[in-house]
């Protein structure tokens, strides 16, 4: 099994898909997997360290795990087939591993939670897993991303761009009904 981290969560700025990067310990090797918008938001407000005031489903589900006196010991992405990635989610209770199915996003941000280890099968990152060169940094198509070495990078704007809104909040009586 090959160690990863969360890299960045990526989203194209002209379709909206997203994909979380895994980037392989100590080396440019990466996979990405395409993922859903609410499991990207999930993944990357743990990476960034944020808490909301209510447990979202993965902080209930990691808060259920400690509660029963189990502890998440890993997540391994384990197989990729008919375009789709399969995780397991490996619980310790009382030294006893527990595998469960999972879906690799709900696996990852589960782990980033828990700060529990990452790993990727040989055979999916052997056929699947890229080496990340200087194009991958700067790819043709609009992005932009939540990394965990830059987490508190925002974009830049344009004041011209947020004036619009400006106007709009300007506008906006608070004492009025309507």
């Amino acid at each position: 099994m090959v160690r990863v981290q969360v890299d960045s969560i990526r989203f194209s700025l002209l379709t909206q898909q997203r994909i979380v990067v895994l980037r392989e310990l100590n080396s440019r090797r990466y996979v990405t997997i395409w993922i859903g918008p609410f499991e990207a938001d999930a993944i990357a407000l743990a990476v960034q360290g944020h808490e909301p005031p209510r447990p979202m489903t993965h902080d209930l589900l990691l808060a259920t795990v400690k509660a029963l006196g189990g502890t998440i010991r890993e997540v391994v992405v384990s197989d990729f087939r008919d375009s789709t990635f399969f995780a397991r989610l490996v619980v310790d209770n009382n030294g006893q591993a527990i595998e469960l199915d999972s879906r690799s996003s709900d696996a990852i941000a589960l782990a980033v939670r828990a700060e529990a280890p990452i790993f990727v099968a040989d055979h999916v990152m052997d056929e699947l897993g890229h080496m990340m060169d200087d194009q991958d940094e700067s790819e043709d198509i609009p992005t932009t991303s939540v990394s965990q070495a830059e987490p508190e990078a925002a974009p830049t704007t344009d004041e011209e761009e947020l004036s619009i809104f400006r106007k709009f909040i300007d506008s906006i009586d608070p004492e009025s009904d309507q």
